[in-house]
């Protein structure tokens, strides 16, 4: 009979410990442990993470009850102190380096986005995590709110967040998405907090193309009309220049406008691009796609504990986030390998029910039954 470490031991063994110590001794800051460690650190936060822990109490608790497992998965017992201090002192950045590098790997095994271009497709968007600031006086908003913000540039090529910033809350979402070097023949698709004329320009000249909606008080003039297909919801394809005394200024380039009227809803809308070979409904589609930002955010925020902090200083605030982030990634990578039509909520409960179970990961998810269950069903055959 096969033995198998726990459905945990295997989940972690996705990452390479070697990889991890490296990136660890890059990333330390202090005095050497004596008996904790980084990667007992990860073990425990992320073991939270899957089990939904609301408190350091309550996350010492529940891996004091898994004790005897922990030799197998590597890590050491932290104490409650312990645990909050390397929360609170030892940098993030070292799990904002293991997110770049489990990044790579997914993207080896990713599926491609579902249109039939094959440029690049993303989808940028932010999101605030709303803070008690009198818990958590480094993240002041507004007078009597505290909050950060989370920017993610999603790739549609498996919907995975390439781009990953954490910002203070009162940063804006352009002034982030400026910062970000998309490839050349990528499309980027946002929405108007995005909207900026000299960046609209920038991206044209990188070769970068966009998809948003245009402002409705924007002052432009049509150069060009192209038929559309009303049947499918198009009312108009024009090209267009901007004529605004500032806004010719910061974008002088020629851009297309395309109308469409959801069937569904009945709602107009109209939408900018520098895109001019994608049929028309394709750029409303791509438009529409953009909805799966908002999803992500969703998702994280329901299923990962991103909401809710164990620790009050910007270092532990900023390393759950992180490690949050990586399990993602994790089980992004499981659903990728198992080829599996399997959500990734689906994968996660399987994971909180299955956790300490030694049994094989990818049988697990295909809903195999237990070798011991196989057996006996066997034994029963033969009597």
């Amino acid at each position: 009979m096969s033995h198998y470490n726990t459905v945990f031991s295997q989940l972690l063994k996705l990452i390479p410990r070697h990889e991890f110590e490296t990136l660890a001794n890059q990333h330390h800051s202090g005095r050497s442990f004596r008996k904790a460690s980084r990667w007992s650190q990860f073990v425990t936060m992320t073991m939270a993470q899957i089990t939904g822990r609301i408190s350091l109490r309550d996350i010492v608790e529940n891996v004091s009850a898994q004790v005897h497992r922990l030799y197998h998965l590597g890590s050491a017992q932290l104490s409650r102190s312990n645990l909050s201090r390397i929360n609170e002192e030892k940098p993030f950045t070292l799990y904002e380096a293991l997110f770049e590098k489990l990044f790579h790997r997914c993207q080896a095994i990713a599926p491609q986005h579902n249109f039939r271009f094959k440029n690049p497709l993303y989808s940028l968007d932010a999101s605030t995590i709303d803070l008690c600031l009198s818990v958590f006086p480094w993240a002041r908003f507004r007078k009597t709110k505290g909050a950060i913000k989370l920017h993610v540039g999603l790739n549609h090529a498996g919907y995975l967040p390439e781009f990953v910033t954490v910002t203070d809350g009162k940063d804006h979402d352009v002034t982030v998405g400026r910062l970000l070097e998309f490839p050349k023949g990528s499309i980027v698709a946002i929405d108007k907090a995005y909207t900026d004329y000299t960046w609209y320009q920038q991206l044209t000249v990188k070769e970068v193309y966009f998809v948003t909606r245009i402002k409705t008080n924007a002052k432009y003039r049509v150069i060009e009309r192209r038929s559309v297909l009303k049947g499918k919801g198009l009312t108009c394809d024009q090209t267009i220049q901007f004529t605004g005394i500032q806004t010719s200024k910061k974008c002088s380039t020629p851009l297309r406008r395309i109308g469409y009227r959801d069937i569904t809803t009945g709602k107009h809308y109209f939408f900018l691009s520098n895109n001019f070979k994608l049929s028309a409904k394709t750029i409303a589609d791509i438009y529409k796609a953009r909805w799966q930002v908002e999803l992500f955010f969703k998702w994280i925020k329901q299923n990962l504990k991103i909401k809710s902090f164990v620790g009050t200083s910007k270092n532990a605030v900023m390393t759950q986030i992180w490690i949050a982030l990586c399990l993602y990634l994790l089980l992004a990578f499981v659903k990728f390998q198992s080829r599996l039509d399997k959500s990734m909520q689906q994968i996660l409960r399987l994971l909180q029910l299955n956790l300490f179970e030694k049994r094989d990961l990818m049988a697990l998810l295909r809903g195999d039954p237990p070798r011991e269950s196989q057996q006996n069903i066997n034994q029963m055959s033969l009597l």
